[in-house]
């Protein structure tokens, strides 16, 4: 019942400043597990002028699955990703989804500022309000996905193909004995977290470069991609 979800969990229903209702942000969140931690998180972060896009793992059980989209429906702005990738742990799957949520994020009628990327274990330490000064303070019109030249002990990473494998039912990640082909364009590869906020600019950019586009096929069997995909490119000249 929507109007019970509403009204015992307290949901924010207008903005709170006019400086919040003037600066959208869109949230991807990738979720498997754990409904009230999924409900607790959005409750926390959730702003009637923001936009949020939830990936439900496709391995995820039926009835998780009906019970988010149940909760989905009871809001306008929050919807789940249009397509559904079964993810791996440190597999391609997990980049894949939030690339999935990108698209429908930046085809969606809220005009967003910056994108942050969550999974269904994190909780906000500060508020909407904060996190928009935060940004406007430093970052204004800059990515938050820092990281550095890719180190020697992670270089494995990257050198070798890696591919997916499910064992006694669980999905992993495992070296294949091939070595991979250098990174396209003369990329430098740099490594960083896989957790992001960046400008709805970057977003768009990432899913129409030639180079972007590359370094993602490049990236499909590599392991854990997310954690040197967004770095990377924002670390290209201009």
């Amino acid at each position: 019942n929507c109007s019970t979800v509403l009204k015992t969990l307290h949901f924010i229903t207008r903005p709170l400043s006019e400086e919040e209702g003037n600066f959208s942000l869109a949230y991807i969140i990738t979720i498997h597990k754990e409904l009230e931690m999924f409900v607790r998180l959005l409750r926390a972060i959730y702003m009637p002028q923001n936009i949020y896009c939830i990936h439900v793992d496709e391995k995820s059980p039926r009835d998780y699955k009906t019970a988010v989209q149940n909760i989905v429906n009871c809001f306008e702005n929050v919807f789940i990703s249009s397509k559904r990738e079964r993810v791996v742990y440190a597999g391609f799957s997990r980049l894949q989804a939030d690339i999935n949520c990108m698209r429908d994020l930046v085809n969606s009628r809220v005009k967003w500022n910056y994108v942050i990327n969550l999974c269904g274990q994190d909780y906000p330490l500060k508020t909407n309000k904060e996190i928009i000064q935060y940004i406007k303070s430093k970052w204004n019109g800059k990515n938050i996905t820092p990281g550095i030249v890719q180190p020697l002990h992670v270089k494995h990473r990257t050198q070798v193909s890696y591919r997916e494998y499910i064992h006694s039912g669980v999905p992993y990640v495992y070296p294949a004995k091939i070595r991979k082909a250098q990174p396209p364009h003369n990329l430098t590869i740099y490594f960083g977290s896989a957790y992001y906020i960046l400008t709805k600019h970057f977003v768009e950019f990432t899913l129409s470069d030639a180079r972007a586009k590359a370094l993602l096929e490049w990236s499909r069997d590599t392991y854990s991609p997310d954690e040197h995909y967004w770095v990377t490119l924002n670390r290209l000249p201009g």
